[in-house]
């Protein structure tokens, strides 16, 4: 610091500023004279005439100058460790993040004579000022700036590399990064984070990108995806594992963790996260030690910090949720559902007119796909769509839905279908399809991906589209050992063929009128199903339930206690849900049970894919009607 420099942040002349520090400031106003002398005292400025006069003389003393120190006790314990053994003291600096702070600290260091400096600037126009550093012999060692190659930091790109390939190790491709806005900690987390994915193959989304600050992506976790998270700081893992609690998630069953810890409270840490301990001690040691070389002109072949980055357990560790329960399979019709909101429905020779209307992606295909994948299964939809704009739809639908739309096709020269749908008032519809694309699923479509049947438990068909791509469909489930469910829907026959493929049947009782048209009881059309070779069957009765004729459970389950709005989706609810829940162990009769909570949730709401529900919402809901149910 020069008389020039403080007479620019003065706003003075150079002269009035000799004349104040050499006591002839008789004509000089007091203002003036408080200010300059404030600005000497804060700048630590020291006449020429008196300043150190041989440059070469060794204090023994170190400074550490840090951007904050609020996170790095650690850090500063291991600098202290090593210059103790190496006979200096250390004066330490808090610049706070504040640039006119931070001058005043560099300017008490030179006044202090130190041997040397542990530099953090707070940003890189602070870097001008390691003239004053310079003009006096001070050594300088820059940490935390990884952009200047002469700046010692710790390799947080690899740690978020290192922490993400623990995750990739236990089978996750599902993953994300909790990270903090603003935070060059994070910034360079996600780094690795993506780096890592791009070396194993794993697509990248910005969805991956989960901020701390922000909970648009918590409902995301509730279909589990991501599957598993790394977190760039220790603080927003407890914020995590807190909201986690209230959802009722639980770690690591429904989902893996491994964060950074930072905690300053080094032997204490929750015991439920995996972490890896950031090492700030270590890299205090290091600094220091290059430092101390430097000021006794030692060599180092050392010029970068380099450490190990352990785990320090696994118990937030586990395999992906999906892995624990086998993929959904759902072949069958996509369509965009077009809904006219009516007083009554039409009649022949009537007109009716409506106010009120809605388009979403609809079908039995993709209503059953994204019912499954709401509760948390992973599903894969095989089906057909158009080259047209209501294609982008369904494709937009399944993404957002986490559904594997690998197998979904578009054919170029075809639309996509179209479900006309008359909602009344109390609830009940009546629909037109125009089948478009789903007329043209065929065999060769379901054929050309055989490994979407590997590990998979359960295989959803309907027949709105081809029977004979259902009845290929059904081979192959049985070929990998996978159990067929199939709602007979728009058909006035069921082939001998394609029946005795069917592992669990779900008509409703129009359909199973249709089928069997001379059998007047409910219970007698179950058994005749099953007399065609059925494994199990499942009539839907609407407001009064369904029957279920099985091996292990005959009778009746009521329904749910939900008022209609929409009962366009009930099934596909119910088909999906039970589904799931067989998939995770629970009987039939308990499986069918949930599925009528589903399928009432369903029709509480207008539309299928908006109301179909989450499994933490389901299943909070059972625990306060019918607890014993989900256990």
């Amino acid at each position: 610091m020069t008389i020039k420099d403080i007479a620019e942040l003065a706003g003075v002349s150079i002269s009035t500023v000799s004349k104040i520090i050499n006591n002839k400031d008789e004509n000089i106003n007091t203002e003036t004279r408080n200010r300059v002398l404030k600005i000497v005292k804060d700048y630590n400025y020291i006449p020429y005439g008196a300043a150190r006069t041989n440059s070469t003389t060794r204090t023994f003393i170190l400074g550490v100058l840090l951007k904050s120190k609020s996170q790095t006790n650690l850090f500063l314990n291991g600098a202290i460790k090593i210059a103790q053994e190496s006979g200096y003291s250390i004066l330490i600096y808090d610049s706070m993040e504040d640039p006119t702070r931070e001058l005043k600290n560099i300017t008490s260091l030179c006044k202090n004579n130190v041997d040397g400096v542990i530099w953090e600037p707070v940003n890189k126009k602070s870097l001008k000022h390691k003239r004053y550093f310079e003009k006096q012999g001070i050594e300088v060692c820059c940490i935390n700036m990884p952009t200047n190659p002469d700046s010692y930091f710790i390799d947080f790109v690899q740690m978020g590399y290192k922490a993400t390939s623990i995750l990739l190790k236990y089978g996750h491709t599902k993953v994300g990064c909790l990270t903090k806005q603003n935070s060059s900690r994070s910034d360079m987390v996600f780094e690795g984070f993506k780096k890592c994915l791009f070396d194993n193959e794993v697509p990248y989304n910005d969805n991956m990108n989960l901020p701390i600050e922000s909970t648009e992506w918590y409902h995301h976790i509730l279909t589990h995806n991501p599957t598993g998270i790394v977190s760039t700081h220790y603080s927003s893992s407890l914020i995590l594992m807190e909201h986690l609690s209230k959802i009722q998630f639980f770690i690591p069953y429904d989902l893996s963790l491994v964060s950074l810890r930072d905690d300053v409270r080094e032997d204490i840490r929750f015991p439920m996260i995996s972490s890896i301990k950031i090492p700030y001690y270590e890299f205090g040691e290091f600094t220091c030690q290059r430092l101390i070389d430097q000021c006794e002109k030692k060599e180092s072949p050392v010029q970068v910090f380099q450490t190990d980055f352990p785990l320090e357990n696994t118990s937030s560790l586990s395999i992906p949720f999906s892995s624990r329960n086998k993929k959904i399979i759902v072949v069958g019709s996509i369509n965009i559902d077009i809904t006219l909101n009516v007083n009554e429905l039409p009649q022949p020779g009537r007109t009716i007119s409506t106010n009120k209307h809605s388009i979403m992606t609809g079908g039995k295909g993709a209503n059953q796909a994204v019912g499954a994948a709401k509760l948390g299964s992973d599903v894969a939809l095989v089906g057909k769509v158009g080259n047209d704009y209501e294609s982008n739809l369904v494709y937009s639908c399944m993404q957002e839905h986490n559904v594997d739309a690998q197998a979904l096709k578009r054919d170029p020269h075809l639309e996509t279908g179209k479900a006309y749908i008359h909602l009344q008032n109390d609830g009940e519809s009546m629909i037109t399809i125009l089948t478009g694309a789903n007329d043209h699923l065929y065999p060769d479509d379901i054929y050309s991906y055989p490994k979407l049947f590997e590990n998979a438990g359960y295989c959803l068909l309907q027949t709105e589209v081809p029977e004979e791509t259902i009845l290929a469909a059904a081979k192959q489930a049985h070929k990998y050992g996978v159990k067929n469910i199939l709602k007979p829907a728009a058909i006035n026959k069921i082939s001998p063929s394609l029946i005795k493929l069917i592992d669990i049947f779900v008509p409703n009782r129009k359909e199973a009128e249709i089928l069997c048209p001379d059998i007047p009881d409910i219970k007698q059309k179950a058994l005749h199903f099953i007399d065609l070779g059925a494994k199990t069957v499942i009539i839907t009765l609407g407001r009064s339930g369904c029957y279920i004729q099985s091996p292990s459970f005959s009778g009746y389950i009521p329904a749910a206690n939900f008022i209609p709005v929409d009962t366009t989706g009930a099934a596909d609810a119910f088909i999906a849900t039970l589904a799931v829940y067989l998939s995770s162990g629970y009987t039939i009769e308990n499986a069918a049970r949930i599925a009528t909570y589903a399928a009432g949730f369903c029709i509480s709401r207008q539309g299928v894919i908006p109301a179909l529900v989450d499994r933490n919402s389901l299943e909070t809901y059972i625990k306060s009607i019918e607890p014993e149910l989900l256990r």
